[in-house]
């Protein structure tokens, strides 16, 4: 609570005594300040939209450095939230961004961010891989970081109080969205691919099977996040 006090004194703009109040009932600090900080860029965030964290920015660290291996790439960024992801890699490559949310309200925030940084991404409104089929879009990467906590797990109660079930429960143990997805890829995908994806520190080795169920012959990588837990999964044909 220390932290999240001087956090609040720092940089809340308004009624300092009346967000104090909303934080020790239990309101996230990030949602009373209304932006947070991720990978350099200030985003707005309420909740609609899950709040980015500091694992996710490593995900996008790794896929801005994977996509060098692709000349001019689309990327498309599902399950987008608040645009984090697909902000930070349209900012730090020269590749063709697109993005996805299930919800409008989510979308709207990514909009205003998109907006904020002065950025071309263009959005879609659907379930997963569905608003890029009907659309015929062809991509390289494909990048998720989807709702993974599986529907019985024990969350911190500031997250579960707070941030949008939609974007944190799923179905089959958590494994739903990355099933649909992988299900889907190849409707999508160019020759030459990757799907890189945040996972919940235990699927690794679900999501793997998923991958070579339905992709076939193809390299999967899982990489630790910086507390040593398996965090990423990439799956690559080159």
């Amino acid at each position: 609570m220390k932290e999240e006090i001087e956090y609040l004194k720092k940089y809340y703009k308004g009624d300092y005594k009346q967000a104090l109040d909303r934080l020790k009932k239990g309101e996230p600090v990030q949602y009373i300040i209304g932006n947070v900080d991720f990978y350099g860029y200030e985003l707005k965030v309420n909740k609609n939209v899950l709040i980015p964290r500091r694992e996710t920015e490593e995900l996008v660290e790794e896929v801005i450095e994977r996509s060098k291996r692709f000349l001019n790439p689309t990327i498309i960024d599902v399950g987008t939230g608040s645009g984090a992801i697909a902000i930070s890699l349209a900012k730090r490559t020269t590749s063709k961004v697109l993005a996805s949310d299930i919800s409008e309200k989510a979308l709207e925030v990514a909009r205003y961010n998109i907006k904020k940084q002065n950025l071309d991404i263009k959005l879609y409104c659907g379930d997963m891989l569905t608003p890029f089929i009907e659309n015929n879009i062809k991509v390289d990467i494909i990048v998720s970081n989807p709702p993974y906590i599986k529907e019985n797990e024990e969350i911190d109660e500031i997250v579960k109080n707070n941030e949008p079930h939609i974007a944190l429960y799923a179905k089959n143990n958590g494994l739903e969205y990355y099933e649909i997805i992988l299900k889907n890829a190849k409707k999508i995908l160019n020759e030459k691919y990757l799907i890189a994806f945040e996972i919940g520190c235990t699927q690794a080795m679900e999501v793997k099977a998923l991958a070579e169920k339905y992709l076939g012959e193809v390299k999967v990588e899982i990489k630790k996040d910086l507390s040593l837990k398996d965090r990423m999964v990439f799956v690559y044909n080159y």
